[in-house]
């Protein structure tokens, strides 16, 4: 079966990773596990054999001979983020997934606001892996970084040779684990945060002004509350000071 590029699939194939993301992911038989992508079901079938259910979505429906039947799992055929993760029944604790490329980042950024999810075990590409929890002032920090930070914490890192999948990818990848610490940021504190690195040459100030949430003086003055300079960027706060910012904007 040929992979579509469009849809950023790269098939899981070798068994053998199959064991670092069930140390990883922490599974137990009691489990209820969301997985994206489940591509040919190699990890489907996996996790459904040590877990109680699997809720597996996917939206190539070209798959249906390989995904249909799978004991203790129900397929869901569409896209993940056009779907209401809050509403499958019975409730996923687990996030345990090998990511289309494409979409990786906001199905993640996504399911940090469904709060039955406690922990998160994903294959992505190295960079997207990195980028969830770089520090402040390094060139992978962003707005996904804050947003992941302010309810995770990475708990696990694991390298991903390109072997194991088919097509080979061009790219490296690697496992992320990370489990809830905090629920999602609230809504305000996520338009701050993407207006804040919208324009990420712009001093902080700039970009908030530019976005239309507040006035550049208004916004200098917030950051002088929190102890932070007219001059500031974006990438220079912590993630609990985009927080403070958008109290002091409040």
């Amino acid at each position: 079966m040929k992979p579509k590029k469009e849809l950023g699939q790269h098939f899981l194939v070798d068994e053998n990773i199959l064991r670092v993301i069930e140390r990883l992911a922490e599974l137990e038989p009691a489990d209820v596990v969301l997985e994206v992508g489940p591509g040919l079901g190699v990890l489907t079938r996996f996790l459904a054999e040590r877990v109680t259910h699997v809720h597996a979505i996917e939206i190539d429906r070209r798959l249906v001979p390989q995904l249909d039947g799978i004991a203790n799992t129900t397929v869901h055929w569409g896209d993940a983020l056009r779907m209401n993760l809050a509403a499958l029944e019975p409730a996923p604790h687990k996030f345990v997934a090998n990511l289309p490329y494409n979409v990786a980042t906001p199905i993640v950024a996504e399911s940090l606001h469904d709060d039955r999810l406690a922990l998160w075990c994903v294959m992505v590409q190295r960079e997207v892996g990195d980028r969830f929890f770089a520090q402040p002032s390094t060139k992978a920090y962003g707005s996904v970084s804050v947003m992941v930070q302010l309810a995770t914490e990475r708990i696990g890192m694991h390298p991903v040779s390109r072997e194991v999948f088919r097509p080979r990818p061009n790219v490296d990848s690697a496992l992320v684990a990370f489990r809830r610490v905090a629920p999602a940021a609230p809504a305000r504190v996520k338009r701050v945060v993407e207006a804040a690195f919208g324009h990420r040459r712009k001093t902080l100030a700039n970009a908030l002004a530019l976005s239309g949430l507040a006035s550049r003086e208004r916004a200098v003055a917030a950051l002088d509350s929190i102890g932070r300079a007219a001059t500031a960027r974006a990438e220079e706060l912590a993630p609990q000071e985009f927080v403070a910012l958008t109290e002091a904007l409040a």
